[in-house]
């Protein structure tokens, strides 16, 4: 049985690996994006299928090994190329201060539905006695409260201290009543969690230790794309396993639901049971904690991503001071800042993250930010990608006092914001929003109509049009414009009257952006319409 994660919905390999005994029942601890499901197979020398013939005996794939009498070739050392990082050295320097984790315990389970079988069938008490879910005497016990089942799990870590403090991922420990930390030296410990934060999916463990190794923290500033880097972690239980590639790219948001962290891409291969291990540079310093994959297989395709170090330590200071991790908050939807936003806006490029809502007595509502302000910078540091402005708030501290440049009505002006704190959510991407389209109309083809005052009440507006039909075909519909939105404003200025949409829309010469509300959510649209 494998521990349930976040992102994980990979369960197919875990259980094909634990048939051909790699895994046990252990499983392996990684959170995945999985494009596509599908079934994994081990597969042999030949290319063929290990999971055995007609006799159910597993095959095992051929290994050349040297006989015990042969004389062995004197080994040589071959030093790195010039310019190649020493990834032997880097192992055997950096490798005794990562751990392996193990994790066990039980969660919950809502009951199944029980068939609905006649007590008199014959079959009844087939199924009674043979453990079908929701049945009386089953698994989940059958009396409709549920259940708990039982969760085992593999990771990685790291000590950062040498009286016992490890770093990990939080979904690596997560629902786990007992964690086990085994040292490269076979020594195992019982950690306990000083505390996780599962926004970062960091977390802080402690054994009770003297004297243990520890790795070196780096820094993510002076890290550029195309640099090796170095990972060691315990994928599907190889435990101080070694893998190396290059950074990727650096900064990558991977959507609403993890804004906080800009996450290290690289090339190297990661896969279940690396989560939590270290990142390592080419100077032997940690950079990042390894965290997760985008896989369409459900095995490693090239696709890794690491938590910044700067984000874990954090964590692991708030943590060790105070047992539980603030994040600072702005209280702003943004959206991506697109061509069609960039022209609708009169920007000179592309970048920025576009303030789609503003939450009520919020900080940016207290500070004057409202909807449709670009904010192009935030401390000083610029922002390219709606994506840096939640990262850039969640190194801030509640509290804080900052400076925020936005783009407002074709001008730039600077305002200072008080930053609040987030008891869930800092900083949100707003979902959707649309993408450029092919678009030569040079009509939105919107129906509109004035809001109703119920209407107005209802959503809490004083601004908008009713949207009551969208053209087929028209620069509106290709833009992703439904019917039953509502209108609220045309390249930040809020309408009330079809005279204010035509206006603003005859002044415009590529695109306009349209605020629409949809449901609870608002959200800009770009709309090309010359």
């Amino acid at each position: 049985m494998t521990q349930v994660e976040k992102m994980i919905p990979v369960k197919k390999l875990v259980w094909a690996l634990a048939a051909a005994g790699v895994l046990g029942v252990t499983g392996g601890a990684l959170a995945m994006r999985t494009a596509k499901l599908t079934p994994v197979a081990q597969t042999s020398a030949d290319g063929g299928s290990m999971s055995g013939g007609s006799s159910g005996d597993t095959q095992v794939a051929a290994a050349t090994t040297p006989l015990a009498n042969a004389a062995a070739p004197a080994a040589a050392f071959t030093p790195p190329p010039a310019g190649m990082p020493d990834f032997a050295q880097i192992a055997a320097a950096q490798g005794p201060a990562v751990v392996n984790i193990s994790v066990s315990g039980t969660v919950k389970t809502r009951a199944a539905r029980a068939p609905q079988i006649d007590p008199d069938d014959p079959f009844y008490e087939f199924f009674r006695r043979f453990g079908v879910p929701g049945m009386p005497g089953g698994p989940n016990g059958g009396g409709g409260d549920g259940g708990s089942r039982e969760i085992r799990g593999q990771g990685s870590g790291f000590i950062v201290s040498a009286d016992g403090v490890i770093l990990t991922n939080a979904h690596v420990v997560q629902d786990a009543q007992e964690v086990v930390v085994k040292l490269t030296d076979r020594r195992e410990y019982r950690a306990k969690v000083l505390g996780s934060d599962k926004s970062t999916d960091v977390a802080v463990l402690k054994i009770e230790a003297k004297n243990l190794p520890t790795v070196r923290l780096g820094a993510t500033k002076d890290l550029r794309v195309g640099e090796w880097v170095l990972a060691i972690g315990s994928p599907f239980g190889f435990e101080n396993s070694v893998s190396a590639g290059v950074i990727s790219a650096k900064g990558r948001s991977l959507g609403p639901d993890e804004s906080r962290v800009p996450f290290l891409q690289t090339d190297v291969a990661i896969n279940p049971g690396n989560s939590g291990g270290p990142l390592f540079n080419a100077r032997g310093e940690v950079v990042g904690i390894n965290s997760q994959i985008y896989s369409a297989s459900g095995g490693y395709q090239g696709l890794s991503f690491a938590i910044p170090v700067e984000v874990a330590t954090k964590v692991r200071q708030q943590i060790e001071k105070g047992g539980k991790v603030q994040h600072a908050k702005l209280g702003v939807m943004v959206q991506e800042v697109n061509q069609g936003f960039a022209d609708s806006f009169k920007l000179d490029r592309p970048e920025g993250a576009l303030v789609a809502n503003v939450e009520d007595d919020g900080p940016a509502a207290k500070a004057g930010l409202r909807s449709g302000d670009v904010i192009l910078g935030y401390k000083g540091q610029r922002i390219v990608s709606s994506g840096d402005l939640p990262a850039l708030v969640d190194q801030s501290l509640p509290g804080d006092k900052v400076d925020i440049d936005v783009w407002r009505n074709g001008k730039r002006e600077t305002i200072t914001a008080t930053l609040g704190d987030a008891n869930e959510k800092g900083a949100k991407l707003a979902k959707g929003g649309g993408g450029d389209v092919d678009a030569d109309h040079a009509k939105l083809g919107l129906a509109l109509r004035p809001l109703q005052p119920e209407e107005r009440r209802q959503l809490g507006t004083r601004d908008g049009l009713l949207i009551q039909e969208v053209g087929e075909g028209s620069a509106a519909a290709r833009a992703g414009v439904r019917p039953g939105d509502v209108l609220l404003a045309v390249n930040g200025t809020p309408v009330q009257s079809l005279d204010q949409v035509r206006s603003a829309v005859k002044g415009a010469e590529k695109s306009v952006a349209l605020l629409v509300q949809r449901g609870g959510d608002k959200i800009f649209v770009p709309v090309r319409i010359g």
